[in-house]
């Protein structure tokens, strides 16, 4: 019996790959080992990964990607996509193998990946067909998939389809972020290569996009969390502290939060606790199981948050807010509830410092 299908909210475009993922605690030295505690496998690039997500959720999600070979590998993305509830025809070459990425993440968050992309490989972008695009409700694109992006995005913005693009660093280039803005809703990037920065970094590269036309920008700092800026309307969230266990596919996953409250309708306060609590708890296990969204609910009500608003060039702190009242009506829920009880399971517990009591000198 044949699965039922629906219009897919989500459609990404991209690169498609099958990926191992190894965690370990620490890279090792040049010419020697290390353990792996845990290998994981699913479907790369981001694109895919946010379809899987979203489709995790509840959200009905499409793929538009690269062919993949007519080989076993090729025909594991096929069935590994059909089996998360992904939408969109897989297309096999006789040209080419199936590319392969491994990535190794280690405890403290990094990680080192090594991939297969060739022009061939992205050259079969140009041909695919873009038919999903004309009626989902966003679009995803990733820099890195080159100028293979643009008619997509030519396609989207023909049929008023947000597009949310994933830049990185790609706003380095001057060129390059004048050329994609224009059809750009959403832009998520990093400060650099490293994401190495503090809040200054992230306030210029936040004032650079806003200034080249992005409706929303969005600047993630890996651990220590993200800015958003919509307008004059800006958010500052910071990540809770977990303890890390395999980070990849992190960013992918706080896009796949930021896309599932922008397609909710969800306020941008709301939008980005979600996306911060999910990234944050997709750390600390590896594979791309996601946590259920009341889980992530959970945590995202204890996320600290900064307001801030953008006018005349510059930025003003307005509020600081640690967290949503307890007696918030979005609180005040048997789900959310439920959710803060998975969330504090998961959360490292906060050590309880004893202060020492002086004993009185008249007893």
């Amino acid at each position: 019996m044949a699965k039922k299908t629906f219009t897919p909210a989500y459609v990404g475009f991209g690169m498609l790959t099958p990926v191992y993922i190894m965690a370990l605690d620490n890279l090792p030295k040049h010419n020697t080992g290390a353990i792996v505690h845990e290998v994981s496998e699913y479907v790369y690039d981001d694109a895919a990964i946010i379809a899987c997500n979203l489709s995790q959720w509840g959200v009905p999600t499409a793929m538009i990607g690269t062919a993949v070979g007519n080989d076993l590998l090729g025909h594991h993305v096929e069935d590994s996509l059909r089996k998360m509830g992904v939408q969109g025809k897989v297309r096999f070459t006789k040209k080419y193998k199936t590319p392969l990425e491994v990535n190794v993440s280690d405890k403290k968050g990094a990680r080192t990946f090594f991939w297969q992309r060739t022009p061939e490989i992205l050259s079969t972008l140009d041909t695919a067909d873009l038919s999903l695009v004309r009626t989902s409700k966003l679009l995803y694109v990733d820099w890195y998939d080159g100028d293979h992006i643009v008619r997509a995005m030519e396609e989207a913005k023909r049929h008023s389809v947000p597009v949310f693009l994933n830049l990185e660093h790609g706003h380095t280039h001057p060129d390059l972020l004048k050329k994609y803005s224009g059809m750009v809703t959403v832009c998520q990037v990093v400060t650099d290569a490293a994401q190495i920065g503090k809040k200054q970094a992230m306030l210029n590269v936040a004032r650079k996009l806003m200034k080249s036309g992005i409706q929303t920008a969005i600047i993630t700092m890996a651990s220590q969390g993200c800015m958003v800026v919509q307008g004059n309307e800006v958010v500052r969230a910071y990540a809770p502290k977990v303890k890390a266990v395999d980070a990849s596919g992190a960013g992918a996953t706080f896009s796949s939060g930021y896309i599932y409250g922008y397609l909710r309708g969800w306020n941008m306060e709301q939008t980005v606790r979600f996306a911060i609590a999910a990234a944050s708890l997709k750390v600390t296990r590896s594979g791309l199981k996601m946590f259920p969204v009341q889980a992530i609910q959970g945590l995202a009500h204890t996320v600290r948050i900064e307001r801030m608003i953008y006018r005349g060039d510059q930025f003003h702190t307005i509020r600081n807010l640690l967290k949503l009242p307890e007696k918030n009506p979005i609180m005040d829920t048997p789900l959310m509830k439920e959710g803060q009880k998975l969330a504090e399971k998961i959360l490292p517990k906060k050590k309880i410092e004893r202060k020492k009591i002086k004993r009185s000198l008249v007893e």
